[in-house]
């Protein structure tokens, strides 16, 4: 079977990182701005409760699946121009040198789509990198 092939939920994709930052910290940048934005997109509070769909300005839809406060989201997620939702979970692990953001992502159609999702979600690493470097402010 093909790497980020699964028997039963089609192709999916993890990334993570490191960031040298408590984990409460971490937490705190994906669920204000401008992480949030990064991530998730604008115009979504991280207010989550399970059940509670949500639109972002960029027109992503989904709707909240679970929500752990400090530590996980995971959530239905539909980006403008998918004619199906995938799942998508962010999660905040403690590290020994600061905190890890995991991103996992299942439910994806393809092989293709899995390496453009990997690609797409190491550049959100690298954004929310660059907020805790301070690179980046508010948008």
């Amino acid at each position: 079977m093909p790497v980020g092939k699964t028997k039963g939920q089609g192709w999916e994709i993890g990334v993570r990182r490191t960031f040298p930052i408590a984990t409460d910290a971490a937490w705190e940048l994906l669920m204000t701005q401008p992480g949030l934005g990064i991530w998730l997109g604008h115009g979504v509070t991280g207010d989550f409760k399970k059940g509670d769909p949500f639109t972002t300005d960029e027109q992503t839809v989904g709707e909240i699946r679970s929500y752990v406060e400090g530590s996980m989201v995971r959530m239905r997620w539909q980006p403008k121009g998918w004619d199906f939702g995938s799942t998508l979970q962010m999660r905040v692990l403690p590290a020994k040198r600061g905190a890890t953001i995991s991103i996992h992502h299942e439910k994806l159609e393809n092989g293709e789509q899995r390496e453009q999702m990997q690609r797409h979600w190491s550049g959100v690493l690298d954004q929310l990198e660059g907020v805790v470097r301070g690179d980046v402010t508010e948008e």
